[in-house]
């Protein structure tokens, strides 16, 4: 008798939403990625009871185990939320610690309320506009995390109980570090998460493994980009970086709106290369709460990244993620009292909703010099909530 497998979409799958799967095979139950948009808005998510929990690094959420299929914010904002403690978490080669600082940073910063408040600090500090926010605490957010367990690539996990026969290995999808393709196979046949995946190599990350997969019996994806004409990646990162370098020889400033500890290391690359090999003295912040953590925590893993960058360290014992031409920033004051003139901003969060990146949009969006340089899509409500916040000419 065959495997029994049952896909159900819970989110994302018609629009471009944080996207949530309940996969059951033989009546085991995964719920994969969990993520939550930057409203932490109630209605848009609610977790079913009684299910169990696995997780991943490309955030997936299972219902007795929950999978991570990212390192994306949208994929586990969710994640405090729905570990209720019954469930199990896996996660690709323990990358958790910049992504539990995200979570906390980002939980403690829901668009509506403001709240600001910090651990250790209470919440009524004066040095913080706070408000009410009763969701999850930032006690439930570490005992999510305390939770995990955390595997390899290409480690075989073998899960007991009512999962007995089944197996989950996680894959590197080539988009993000910690990112993972999970595959869950059972009785020989495959079942593949496979999303937001990639299959080009870039400067921090090599592309994606095809070769791992062979034939599964259910193939979850998306189509994302399938649309997209996508450029070279060399003319990619050059169009890129011409654009700012123009915006800042008009004495503009630019507005990167980043992901905490996501996609902005493979720009945090792009644009160390570019200022080494053209020489410019133009300034580049990083501005988030865990800059200078995640930078730190990153350099360990140096293993896990590009064939290039490992090979370049064996040679010269010289790490990449040494910034030498980007200065890392936890606190706005230290931008504001930096010297006037042009310069490069990779700031919390990208869709604009809230953190630092809000709030230099608003200061910086009457000047029509100044350049706000998305780079990536933004989902469709927040789109509606930047025509709303002012006009700015690019």
């Amino acid at each position: 008798m065959g495997t029994s497998v049952q896909v159900t979409p819970l989110c994302g799958v018609y629009n471009e939403n944080p996207l949530s799967y309940l996969v059951s095979i033989d009546g085991f139950n995964f719920l994969i990625d969990c993520g939550w948009n930057d409203h932490f808005d109630p209605p848009s998510f609610n977790p079913s009871p009684g299910l169990s929990l696995a997780l991943s690094l490309r955030f997936s959420l299972f219902l007795a185990f929950l999978l991570l299929f990212g390192a994306s914010m949208a994929e586990m904002r969710c994640l405090q939320g729905s570990f209720d403690g019954g469930c199990s978490l896996a996660v690709a080669f323990g990358y958790t610690s910049p992504r539990r600082a995200s979570v906390r940073h980002e939980a403690a910063r829901p668009v509506r309320s403001r709240l600001l408040h910090r651990a250790g600090l209470p919440i009524r500090s004066p040095h913080y506009q706070v408000s009410d926010f009763e969701l999850f605490t930032l006690d439930d957010i570490d005992s999510a995390f305390q939770n995990v367990t955390r595997l390899t690539y290409a480690q075989n996990h073998h899960l007991s109980g009512k999962g007995e026969g089944i197996v989950i290995s996680p894959h590197a999808s080539g988009h993000l570090l910690g990112g993972s393709v999970w595959k869950i196979t059972k009785d020989g046949e495959d079942v593949i998460y496979a999303v937001d995946f990639n299959h080009r190599k870039e400067k921090h990350l090599n592309g994606i493994n095809q070769s791992a997969f062979v034939r599964p019996a259910v193939l979850i994806t998306d189509a994302y980009n399938a649309l997209n004409n996508e450029p070279y990646r060399r003319q990619k990162d050059k169009e890129f970086t011409d654009t700012i370098k123009k915006t800042l020889r008009s004495d503009g400033n630019v507005l990167l709106p980043v992901d905490t500890a996501g996609r902005v290391m493979e720009l945090a690359q792009i644009l160390e290369s570019c200022w080494t090999e053209e020489n410019l003295n133009y300034p580049i912040v990083f501005l988030t709460y865990v800059a200078s953590s995640t930078i730190d925590y990153v350099k360990s893993f140096l293993e896990w990244m590009s064939d290039a960058i490992a090979k370049s360290f064996e040679k010269t014992r010289e790490n990449v993620f040494n910034l030498k031409r980007i200065r890392l920033l936890v606190n706005k004051s230290e931008l504001d009292n930096a010297p006037d003139g042009p310069k490069v901003v990779l700031a919390s969060m990208a869709s604009l909703e809230a953190g630092f990146s809000h709030d230099i949009f608003v200061e910086w969006a009457n000047d029509a010099k100044n350049l706000v340089l998305f780079t990536e899509r933004a989902q469709a409500p927040y789109v509606d909530t930047l025509s709303c916040l002012c006009s700015l000419e690019v």
